[in-house]
């Protein structure tokens, strides 16, 4: 006689912490969880870097859309009003492309561990600053010739370009300043990588960004 017997399956329960979730099964892959034996310096520095990439995705959106903001208003009416870019604008150029030599120069120091590169860090700040200086140096001639935020709309969107920059900017200074502190402090040294490394390329985003306003000022007045 035929045996109407069906198979069983049996199935296995994760083991339970008392009182939590169940354990999920180890992936292919696994190193042990984000600090664990496996995460190395390097993974952390990797994982910095995103986070920076990240972060600096919606800057760059802002100015992408200040870009199609200014494009579109340019044709939009007569009213506009190309105004002269003070020559200054030139020198702070120079000095922010050395700066961000010199933060390179920091950041290759450190993370190849040749010491905490403060001096390079200090080169670059100072830079920095007489970065921003003569960018309000720029905005004082503009302002001397009678050119000011509301006078058209070029103006305003010289001043709304170099003033978000500016920020931005700042932004780079202050986290130089920190790296700089951190190399003073005796953090660890992985930290003082890390610190200094994204501080470095967040320089480097700064000095690309500005590069790009420059160009936009120059060529599509």
């Amino acid at each position: 006689m035929a045996t109407l017997a069906h198979p069983v399956t049996v199935e296995e329960r994760e083991p339970r912490v008392a009182g939590g979730p169940p354990a999920s099964p180890p992936q292919q892959g696994d190193r042990g969880g984000s600090r664990g034996p496996g995460f190395t310096p390097a993974d952390r520095l990797r994982r910095y870097r995103i986070g920076l990439a990240v972060g600096l995705t919606p800057v760059l959106m802002l100015f992408v859309s200040f870009t199609s903001a200014y494009i579109v208003r340019q044709g939009l009416s007569d009213d506009w009003r190309s105004i002269a870019l003070p020559p200054i604008l030139w020198m702070n150029t120079v000095i922010l492309l050395v700066s961000s030599f010199t933060a390179e120069k920091a950041r290759r120091t450190a993370v190849r561990d040749e010491g905490p590169g403060g001096l390079w860090l200090g080169i670059t700040l100072i830079l920095g600053l007489g970065f921003l200086a003569g960018q309000w140096i720029a905005w004082k001639q503009l302002a001397a010739q009678g050119i000011f935020i509301a006078s058209n709309p070029s103006s305003s969107f010289f001043y709304l370009l170099t003033a978000s920059h500016g920020l931005h900017l700042l932004g780079g200074v202050l986290a130089l300043g920190y790296a700089a502190a951190a190399s003073r402090l005796h953090r660890p040294p992985e930290t003082r990588r890390i610190v200094v490394d994204i501080a470095a390329w967040y320089w480097h985003f700064m000095d690309l960004l500005w590069l790009y306003i420059l160009a936009l000022l120059f060529l599509a007045q």
